[in-house]
């Protein structure tokens, strides 16, 4: 069944330039379809013709009229008294309404009830029923926990949020009103890596349909069935996710530009035939008509269009030569605002080379140690820079000094550079044209990103520090920071939630929570695979239950009936760890299974060994 198709869609904004031409594609019930495309080619646009929100000029669009349809980039306006929580129950609105009339004929039938309110009553609890009215409070609970919203949050007035707070808390709301067709305009914005991969497992056992507009690579591989790239206005299809679709982005790259080479060989080479034959058939007709027949089967030739290739950065840090070893050390480094501490008795020594990811749920201080370290923070502890280290800065939130000045005057007055190397600069950046006019204030987030990386780039620095680089940019401009950021050969240390950029660039990980920062001597996936080692040891340490440590009553024959019986269940353990070996051997090539199977034989060895100090203990007795 068909929930959403879209056949020849046209929308423009100025005339003549058309932001959406032709666009057709049909969405299956059920499927996940990630949108993807540059950064202003229409994707948020489409999603808005979707809702009805905006107009298109022609074309049609059909939206399967008995499924529900919501989208998590509108935040609905609701009353100003309205708390976090009444936003969330505003997604039960109606279930609600049949909880009051229920309330309201309760009363009534205090004294006596007729027939017809009790059949009333019957309907209105069947409604209540199957509307999921009595698992309300387990819902919400669920979701909120898995987003990362707190019970404290959830007791705050909605409009004191931030925006990225209320997109999380309307993202909530969305997924309890248990829509048929989610359209998500870059969820995972805002998002701890936490609730990305609690989202990510929602998003794969849901029933519905699903499109979604990101540049979270990782999150694209793990939820999307396939992939529609916007390009000029018209749609690209890849029956994958984001790993198949940059594989299969490049075949037809390759191969459309192979036959567009063979092509203009081939013409090349009938072009020179027809110059030549037309010379030898100046008094020789015949060879003037076969020139002119060639010279006509040359424009009948279909002619492949030559690929375009992505116009890159040409952009690279400038580096300060570093020596010696130790480019800082952090000892007994602790901070906290009034009674709530974010991290404590911090100890690390960075060296030359290292490249380090801070990771962490929202709010457990990622940015104020960031600011610690760098001297706009105070904190308790020493922290001591080595003499030759320079360090360069991006913060999550840019901020310009004069954002009424263009790009090109910021330029200028902020690096002291001549006319030209600025415009060089700017242009490296993909700033060209009129485009290094515009005035800084009104760049978009990801220019803002672009231009701060542009301006930090040039400085000589050895440290290159990081706040979330990636947000805001999408996934062409994020390959051209990736780009720069490989051949720095600095020390590099980023926050950031973009697993993609994790795993490529992390080679240490600290991990910041519960007060404590973590330091992980390895990349992405081993640090990973240590966490999900650790949660599985938790769980079933959590779950097997302990032999009990008996005492002998008193007397030589209570005594010898507990060896006994403790040599009885010492052989069973036994026989239980050997069972489990043999799992362990044949499960070596499943790493899911095989770190449950160790999990278990830990907590096996941790029994067995009770109860031999037990019957160790009755020996003596």
């Amino acid at each position: 069944m068909v929930d959403i198709s879209v056949n020849n869609l046209t929308k423009f904004f100025v005339i003549g330039e058309n932001l959406l031409e032709g666009l057709s594609f049909e969405i299956q019930e059920g499927e996940c379809v990630a949108i993807l495309g540059r950064n202003g080619c229409g994707k948020t646009t489409l999603f808005n013709i979707l809702t009805g929100a905006m107009d298109y000029d022609d074309g049609e669009v059909y939206v399967n009229p008995n499924k529900r349809l919501g989208l998590i980039s509108q935040i609905p306006k609701f009353p100003a008294e309205y708390t976090v929580e009444d936003v969330l129950r505003s997604a039960y609105r109606e279930i609600l309404n049949v909880g009051k009339k229920m309330e309201a004929l309760e009363l009534k039938m205090q004294d006596g009830a007729t027939a017809e309110q009790l059949q009333e009553y019957d309907n209105l609890t069947n409604r209540f029923q199957s509307g999921g009215g009595y698992e309300m409070d387990v819902e919400v609970d669920k979701i909120c926990n898995g987003l990362g919203i707190s019970q404290e949050q959830r007791s705050q007035d909605f409009s004191s949020l931030s925006g990225g707070e209320k997109t999380r808390v309307n993202l909530a709301r969305l997924l309890l009103e248990k829509t048929d067709i989610l359209l998500l305009d870059e969820p995972t914005n805002h998002l701890d890596l936490h609730s990305v991969e609690w989202l990510e497992g929602y998003i794969n056992s849901f029933k519905g349909t699903v499109l979604t507009i990101s540049h979270d690579r990782y999150f694209i591989d793990r939820i999307a069935d396939r992939v529609i790239e916007i390009v000029d206005g018209h749609a690209e299809f890849y029956s994958g996710n984001y790993s198949f679709y940059m594989d299969e982005k490049q075949a037809r790259f390759d191969l459309q530009m192979k036959q567009y080479e063979q092509e203009q060989a081939k013409l090349k080479q009938l072009g020179y035939t027809v110059e030549r034959m037309k010379g030898w058939g100046i008094n020789n007709r015949t060879l003037y008509r076969r020139a002119m027949s060639i010279q006509h089967r040359m424009e009948r030739i279909r002619k492949t269009e030559k690929p375009k290739t992505e116009k890159t950065m040409k952009a690279s840090f400038g580096e300060k030569d570093f020596t010696g070893d130790v480019v800082f050390k952090m000892k007994n480094v602790s901070k906290a605002f009034g009674e709530r501490t974010l991290f404590s008795d911090v100890n690390l020594t960075v060296e030359g080379g290292e490249r380090i990811a801070i990771l962490g749920d929202n709010g457990t201080g990622k940015t104020t140690f960031i600011r610690c370290l760098l001297g706009d923070e105070t904190c308790e502890g020493k922290i001591q820079f080595g003499p030759t280290v320079k360090w360069g800065y991006l913060p999550q939130i840019i901020k310009f000094s004069h954002p009424e000045r263009s790009l090109y005057d910021t330029m200028l007055y902020e690096k002291n550079c001549t006319p030209q190397m600025a415009r060089d600069r700017l242009g490296a950046f993909l700033f060209q044209g009129e485009d290094v006019f515009k005035t800084v204030g009104t760049l978009s987030g990801g220019e803002q990103s672009r231009l701060r990386l542009c301006m930090l780039m040039d400085e000589k620095i050895n440290l290159l520090i990081l706040d979330e680089p990636t947000n805001h940019l999408d996934i062409a401009s994020r390959e051209w920071v990736e780009a720069a950021i490989e051949e720095f050969e600095g020390v590099l240390i980023f926050v950031s939630h973009d697993r993609y950029f994790i795993d490529k660039f992390a080679e240490r990980i600290w991990h910041l929570e519960d007060e404590v920062i973590r330091d992980f001597r390895c990349g992405y996936e081993k640090y990973r695979s240590i966490l999900e080692h650790e949660q599985a040891n938790k769980s079933v340490a959590a779950s097997a239950p302990k032999p009990k440590k008996e005492k002998p009553k008193g007397g030589s024959k209570e005594t010898e009936k507990l060896i006994r019986r403790l040599e009885r269940e010492i052989e069973k353990q036994e026989a239980y760890l050997a069972e489990l070996e043999q799992k362990i051997e044949e499960a070596a090539s499943d790493y899911q299974e095989l770190s449950r199977l160790l999990s278990e034989k830990e907590v096996g060895e941790e029994n067995l060994l009770e109860l031999m100090t037990q019957w160790d203990e009755a020996q003596v007795q």
